[in-house]
């Protein structure tokens, strides 16, 4: 009797590729089902006492714009009592910005240089410092001051 080679390396290829799928599908099965352990899901984690996001003054802080608000001349002895200094960068040249809240609202990111309300200019920062100015040129109007930190 005369056997074709070429059908007979068809079987063998055929053959071999049924077993090793059977062997991977023995293997899969076993690791799931046999002595596989499962490990008990991660509690979510709540943050307490985190303050919430404000998006706007976060795309402020990115560059996303500047505050603008109205300052009556009347009210410039109670300038002082309007500003809160929650932040301060400042760098070496003279530059920077200061975090600073007007009439209690959230906090917005001023430039040296730039109006943080409508009759005054953040005139200079240093350290934990804000100088706020009618002009960048006139003597200070108001100063504030970081609180000290909390340990």
């Amino acid at each position: 009797m005369q056997t074709n080679a070429y059908s007979l390396w068809s079987i063998r290829v055929v053959t071999f590729f049924m077993s090793a799928l059977m062997a991977v599908s023995v293997v899969y099965w076993g690791l799931k089902g046999g002595g596989a352990t499962t490990h008990p899901a991660a509690l979510p984690v709540a943050l307490v006492g985190a303050p919430p996001v404000d998006p706007q003054a976060v795309a402020r802080a990115l560059g996303g714009g500047l505050a603008s608000a109205t300052l009556a001349r009347g009210d410039a002895p109670a300038a002082a009592s309007r500003y809160v200094l929650a932040g301060v960068v400042a760098d070496r040249s003279r530059g920077g910005a200061a975090l600073i809240s007007v009439d209690g609202k959230a906090a917005k990111p001023v430039r040296v240089g730039t109006r943080v309300d409508g009759g005054l200019f953040l005139q200079s920062v240093a350290g934990r410092r804000a100088v706020l100015a009618v002009s960048l040129d006139a003597p200070a109007e108001v100063t504030l001051d970081l609180p000290p930190p909390t340990k």
